[in-house]
Protein backbone atom coordinates (compact mmCIF):
# COMPACT_ATOMS: atom_id res chain seq x y z
CA UNK A 1 0.00 0.00 0.00
CA UNK A 2 1.36 3.57 -0.44
CA UNK A 3 0.29 6.48 1.35
CA UNK A 4 0.86 10.04 -0.34
CA UNK A 5 -0.02 13.19 2.16
CA UNK A 6 -0.87 16.42 1.15
CA UNK A 7 -0.93 19.47 3.41
CA UNK A 8 -2.52 22.49 2.77
CA UNK A 9 -3.65 26.22 4.68
CA UNK A 10 -6.57 28.19 3.93
CA UNK A 11 -6.32 31.18 6.27
CA UNK A 12 -5.94 29.78 9.98
CA UNK A 13 -6.63 26.69 8.94
CA UNK A 14 -4.19 23.71 8.30
CA UNK A 15 -5.51 20.74 6.27
CA UNK A 16 -4.32 17.68 5.35
CA UNK A 17 -5.78 14.91 2.98
CA UNK A 18 -4.35 11.04 3.01
CA UNK A 19 -4.46 8.98 0.18
CA UNK A 20 -4.09 5.34 -0.34
CA UNK A 21 -3.37 3.16 -2.69
CA UNK A 22 -3.48 -0.49 -2.59
CA UNK A 23 -1.61 -2.45 -4.98
CA UNK A 24 -4.54 -4.23 -7.35
CA UNK A 25 -1.94 -6.90 -8.86
CA UNK A 26 -2.42 -10.01 -6.34
CA UNK A 27 -0.12 -13.02 -6.26
CA UNK A 28 -0.25 -15.98 -8.83
CA UNK A 29 -2.26 -18.69 -7.19
CA UNK A 30 -0.14 -21.27 -6.81
CA UNK A 31 0.17 -24.95 -5.44
CA UNK A 32 2.62 -27.47 -3.97
CA UNK A 33 2.98 -31.17 -5.41
CA UNK A 34 5.15 -33.49 -3.39
CA UNK A 35 6.03 -36.96 -3.83
CA UNK A 36 7.79 -38.37 -0.17
CA UNK A 37 8.30 -41.71 0.91
CA UNK A 38 10.88 -40.97 4.11
CA UNK A 39 8.76 -37.74 5.23
CA UNK A 40 11.67 -36.09 4.19
CA UNK A 41 10.43 -33.97 1.41
CA UNK A 42 7.06 -33.52 2.84
CA UNK A 43 8.72 -31.48 5.74
CA UNK A 44 10.38 -29.48 3.33
CA UNK A 45 6.92 -28.88 1.16
CA UNK A 46 6.01 -27.55 4.43
CA UNK A 47 8.67 -25.27 5.06
CA UNK A 48 8.35 -23.77 1.07
CA UNK A 49 4.73 -23.25 1.92
CA UNK A 50 5.25 -21.45 4.91
CA UNK A 51 7.91 -18.96 3.56
CA UNK A 52 5.32 -18.58 0.78
CA UNK A 53 1.75 -18.38 2.76
CA UNK A 54 0.40 -21.13 0.32
CA UNK A 55 -2.15 -23.24 1.50
CA UNK A 56 -2.83 -25.87 -1.22
CA UNK A 57 -0.13 -28.56 -0.33
CA UNK A 58 -0.71 -31.91 -1.84
CA UNK A 59 1.09 -35.65 -1.98
CA UNK A 60 1.25 -36.86 -5.83
CA UNK A 61 0.23 -40.02 -4.58
CA UNK A 62 -3.46 -38.36 -4.64
CA UNK A 63 -3.90 -35.39 -6.87
CA UNK A 64 -6.11 -35.22 -9.46
CA UNK A 65 -6.49 -32.84 -12.66
CA UNK A 66 -8.81 -31.06 -11.43
CA UNK A 67 -5.81 -30.06 -7.90
CA UNK A 68 -3.78 -29.14 -10.16
CA UNK A 69 -5.78 -27.03 -13.35
CA UNK A 70 -6.34 -24.10 -11.95
CA UNK A 71 -3.05 -22.84 -10.30
CA UNK A 72 -0.22 -20.59 -12.05
CA UNK A 73 1.97 -21.98 -10.53
CA UNK A 74 3.53 -25.23 -9.36
CA UNK A 75 6.24 -26.24 -7.39
CA UNK A 76 7.32 -29.72 -7.58
CA UNK A 77 9.04 -31.66 -5.73
CA UNK A 78 10.54 -35.21 -5.35
CA UNK A 79 13.36 -37.01 -3.59
CA UNK A 80 15.89 -39.57 -5.59
CA UNK A 81 15.83 -42.94 -5.44
CA UNK A 82 18.47 -45.99 -6.42
CA UNK A 83 20.13 -45.13 -9.00
CA UNK A 84 18.73 -41.33 -9.39
CA UNK A 85 14.81 -42.66 -10.22
CA UNK A 86 11.73 -40.51 -9.22
CA UNK A 87 10.25 -41.26 -5.66
CA UNK A 88 7.48 -43.94 -7.12
CA UNK A 89 4.50 -42.13 -6.65
CA UNK A 90 5.66 -39.44 -9.33
CA UNK A 91 5.31 -42.71 -11.61
CA UNK A 92 1.21 -41.99 -11.92
CA UNK A 93 1.81 -38.17 -10.98
CA UNK A 94 3.32 -37.13 -13.13
CA UNK A 95 1.03 -37.90 -15.72
CA UNK A 96 -1.90 -36.49 -14.01
CA UNK A 97 -0.18 -33.16 -14.26
CA UNK A 98 0.54 -33.58 -17.85
CA UNK A 99 -2.82 -34.46 -18.67
CA UNK A 100 -3.45 -30.77 -17.66
CA UNK A 101 -2.82 -27.51 -20.04
CA UNK A 102 0.48 -26.41 -18.57
CA UNK A 103 1.24 -23.87 -21.60
CA UNK A 104 2.23 -20.57 -19.71
CA UNK A 105 2.14 -22.09 -16.22
CA UNK A 106 4.90 -21.58 -14.48
CA UNK A 107 7.23 -24.57 -12.62
CA UNK A 108 9.40 -24.56 -9.98
CA UNK A 109 11.16 -27.46 -8.46
CA UNK A 110 12.80 -28.99 -5.55
CA UNK A 111 14.49 -32.28 -5.02
CA UNK A 112 15.86 -33.82 -2.07
CA UNK A 113 18.86 -36.33 -2.23
CA UNK A 114 22.00 -37.91 -0.27
CA UNK A 115 25.29 -36.41 -1.88
CA UNK A 116 27.31 -38.63 0.50
CA UNK A 117 25.53 -41.62 -0.18
CA UNK A 118 24.19 -41.15 -3.62
CA UNK A 119 26.91 -38.37 -4.36
CA UNK A 120 26.78 -39.62 -8.37
CA UNK A 121 22.84 -39.16 -8.57
CA UNK A 122 22.46 -36.21 -6.13
CA UNK A 123 18.73 -34.47 -6.90
CA UNK A 124 18.66 -36.71 -10.32
CA UNK A 125 15.08 -36.64 -9.79
CA UNK A 126 14.54 -32.46 -10.57
CA UNK A 127 15.97 -33.14 -13.89
CA UNK A 128 13.37 -36.70 -14.39
CA UNK A 129 10.57 -34.02 -13.94
CA UNK A 130 11.82 -31.42 -15.79
CA UNK A 131 12.27 -33.77 -19.14
CA UNK A 132 8.54 -35.19 -18.21
CA UNK A 133 7.29 -31.86 -18.63
CA UNK A 134 9.37 -30.24 -21.24
CA UNK A 135 7.46 -29.06 -24.33
CA UNK A 136 4.06 -29.03 -22.40
CA UNK A 137 4.38 -25.57 -22.93
CA UNK A 138 5.35 -24.35 -19.04
CA UNK A 139 8.39 -22.18 -18.08
CA UNK A 140 10.79 -23.34 -16.03
CA UNK A 141 11.61 -21.10 -13.22
CA UNK A 142 13.89 -20.80 -9.93
CA UNK A 143 17.50 -21.74 -9.76
CA UNK A 144 20.49 -22.38 -7.35
CA UNK A 145 24.03 -22.18 -7.60
CA UNK A 146 25.39 -25.67 -7.24
CA UNK A 147 28.94 -24.43 -5.27
CA UNK A 148 28.86 -24.98 -1.47
CA UNK A 149 27.49 -28.78 -2.38
CA UNK A 150 29.51 -32.20 -2.03
CA UNK A 151 28.17 -34.62 -4.79
CA UNK A 152 30.07 -35.68 -7.57
CA UNK A 153 27.55 -35.44 -10.31
CA UNK A 154 24.24 -34.52 -10.61
CA UNK A 155 21.99 -34.39 -13.64
CA UNK A 156 20.33 -31.51 -12.16
CA UNK A 157 22.51 -29.47 -13.09
CA UNK A 158 22.59 -26.85 -15.64
CA UNK A 159 25.39 -24.62 -16.39
CA UNK A 160 26.73 -24.41 -13.20
CA UNK A 161 23.53 -24.43 -10.90
CA UNK A 162 20.55 -27.24 -9.80
CA UNK A 163 17.64 -26.43 -11.62
CA UNK A 164 15.71 -25.71 -8.54
CA UNK A 165 16.25 -26.35 -4.82
CA UNK A 166 18.62 -29.03 -4.20
CA UNK A 167 18.21 -30.22 -0.84
CA UNK A 168 20.52 -32.50 1.45
CA UNK A 169 18.48 -32.61 4.66
CA UNK A 170 20.37 -35.78 5.53
CA UNK A 171 23.74 -34.42 5.58
CA UNK A 172 23.51 -30.81 5.44
CA UNK A 173 20.05 -29.91 7.37
CA UNK A 174 21.53 -26.69 9.02
CA UNK A 175 21.59 -25.18 5.28
CA UNK A 176 18.36 -26.24 4.29
CA UNK A 177 16.52 -23.18 4.96
CA UNK A 178 19.10 -21.07 3.86
CA UNK A 179 19.20 -23.29 0.26
CA UNK A 180 15.12 -22.81 0.71
CA UNK A 181 15.49 -18.90 0.59
CA UNK A 182 18.20 -18.45 -2.12
CA UNK A 183 15.88 -20.76 -4.63
CA UNK A 184 12.71 -19.05 -3.43
CA UNK A 185 14.76 -15.38 -4.40
CA UNK A 186 15.54 -16.40 -7.38
CA UNK A 187 12.01 -16.59 -8.78
CA UNK A 188 9.88 -14.14 -6.24
CA UNK A 189 9.51 -11.88 -9.02
CA UNK A 190 7.52 -14.06 -10.84
CA UNK A 191 5.11 -15.00 -8.23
Amino acid sequence: MLAISWYFKSGNNLFHLQCEIQNTQQMKKIVIIYGSSTGTTQAVAEAIASRLDVKDVFDVATITKGQVEPYDVLILGTSTWGDGELQDDWNDGINVIKSVNLAGKDVALFGCGDSMAYSDTFCNGMHLLKEELEGTGCNFIGGIPADGYSYSDSTAVEEGEFIGAAIDDNNEPEKTGERIDTWLASFKDRL
